[in-house]
């Protein structure tokens, strides 16, 4: 994203905030908006402004998305104080100890997505197609957010109208329910559509919401209630929109690329892979807000060894945090020989026991390199929401749905992540044991290939309750989010999650 444009949306959404509120749909005052919406700049910059939102919100999702699932789990093998996180992975979240609060801040870009779609409506400094792709782009982002809300808190707060001079975390409104939100999502991404018409263009090294991410919604979104009552109707609905992809964005601008590590690598962002991601870059935004939690610190990992027996070399592997969350042991070992996913996507780390063998004891993010600062590893990559392996896999879902054959998409997908050591007639499907059930496969698949995009407990849910349990130490009654306290006392009328 444009470095000086990044500046003139945080002034224009600094602007129009006001103060921040349980909800943190941030306030804008009468008069402020007023003097504000004269030049087609000005519109220009508020939609980066909502993007770059976006990209403050992203650690939020990625732990809404992926932190309660069957990635993550034991002690983090620095010794570290797990801080309360280990709640995600164990789900002994409570009303108490609601992991995340404020509803992950999402409402306050809403809030922006709100009062731009009102102010754009009704533009008359802005030409028909900047109004149109203006629009396709925040009815699609607002689609996204409600989606968020609705998978994990289910009933929420839902207004179309922007706050103007109130709190609106004190308005006495309740939750729309989950099923109207479900619904409303469904009609932001139809509008988010009809406005993009046959505009396929993706800019900005893909961090801009296109139609083509508005498609990748919509696919979502139709497979999760395919899962439940749409049945084949719903699964169709979803081919149908990834295939449309397809047939009109050429494979020079969206393929698979040639190797899993080429997709995050920090000299080619904005890959063909690529889809939309969020953007970061180096001395402008870390990835996940610069968090750490995820990662060793130096101490720790300077004492640990490498799988050849080597002490780790940590002025290369120089990606240090503290760590509170860590990926389950037993997730690097499901990985089948060949498969180059694993050390992209995890560094396993080791201690030698008495007998000078050694012992798996921690493992940590390796998917997302970053780049070198003088002597300091800085994590500014990009944090990919769809990619055309989700296309792929997302496709090969909706045929198992449909009673189709998934074969191409499941092999396109394993041949990329095997390479020279791909062998159809082991790994390839329907060899390998698991293609014994074919959505089982699917699951298992983007395990592999999506572990740390924040997807994992979203395709859980996705596939079915049974799923979540089978794979985490989840309840049924208690699958979606609680409320924190704050957000209760300030809104009489919210209730809490139901099962908290």
């Amino acid at each position: 994203m444009n470095i000086k444009k990044v500046i003139l949306a945080f002034a224009a959404s600094a602007m129009l905030a006001g103060g921040c509120t349980s909800l943190d749909m941030d306030p804008v005052s009468d008069i402020t908006d007023l003097n504000y919406w004269k030049t087609p700049e000005q519109f220009d910059s508020f939609v980066f402004g909502l993007h770059s939102r976006f990209r403050s919100h992203s650690w939020n999702m990625f732990l809404l998305g992926e932190a309660r699932s069957d990635v993550f789990g034991g002690t983090p093998f620095g010794g570290e104080a797990t801080q309360g996180m280990e709640r995600f992975p164990y789900n002994t979240l409570n009303a108490e100890n609601p992991g995340i609060s404020g509803f992950g801040d999402l409402y306050q870009n809403i809030n922006q997505m709100n009062l731009f779609i009102s102010r754009t409506l009704h533009a008359d400094v802005l030409t028909e197609s900047a109004k149109n792709y203006y629009l396709g782009q925040v009815y699609g982002l607002r689609a996204y957010y409600m989606y968020q809300l609705y998978r994990s808190w289910g009933d929420a707060v839902f207004t179309e109208e922007p706050s103007l001079g109130f709190e609106v975390g004190k308005l006495a409104k309740a939750a729309t329910p989950a099923a109207e939100i479900f619904e409303q999502v469904k009609k932001d991404i139809e509008s988010s559509l009809s406005y993009f018409g046959p505009d396929y263009t993706i800019k900005e090294k893909k961090s801009l919401w296109s139609k083509a991410a508005t498609l990748m919604l919509k696919a979502d979104v139709y497979l999760w209630s395919a899962h439940r009552d749409g049945g084949e109707g719903d699964a169709r609905t979803a081919k149908n929109a990834l295939v449309d992809i397809q047939n009109n964005i050429s494979r020079s601008n969206l393929d698979l690329m040639d190797t899993y590590q080429g997709v995050f690598a920090y000299d080619n962002k904005g890959n063909k892979e690529i889809i939309f991601t969020i953007h970061n870059e180096l001395f402008e935004y870390n990835l996940w807000n610069g968090n750490n939690d995820l990662f060793p610190q130096a101490d720790y990992l300077g004492k640990c060894y490498n799988a050849d027996g080597t002490l780790i070399n940590t002025s290369v592997e120089n990606n240090f945090g503290i760590m509170r969350l860590m990926v389950k042991l037993e997730n690097f070992k499901k990985f089948l020989p060949g498969d180059t996913r694993r050390d992209v996507t995890l560094k396993d780390v080791y201690n030698k026991v008495e007998n000078g063998e050694l012992e798996l004891v921690g493992l940590y993010p390796h998917k997302y390199w970053g780049v070198m600062n003088g002597s300091t590893r800085v994590r500014c990559d990009d944090y990919p929401i769809y990619r055309y392996s989700d296309l792929l896999l997302m496709l090969a879902e909706a045929k198992v749905l449909l009673g189709e054959d998934p074969a191409t998409e499941i092999n396109r997908v394993r041949q990329r992540a095997f390479g020279d050591a791909y062998d159809a007639s082991t790994v390839g499907f329907p060899n390998q044991e698991i293609d014994k059930y074919p959505a089982d496969a699917v699951l298992q698949e983007r395990l592999f290939e999506f572990m740390l995009e924040g997807k994992r407990w979203y395709d859980l849910r996705r596939f079915g309750d049974s799923y979540v349990l089978d794979y985490t130490p989840a309840e049924s009654a208690r699958l979606l989010w609680p409320i924190n306290q704050g957000a209760l006392t300030n809104n009489p009328l919210l209730k809490q999650t139901v099962g908290y």
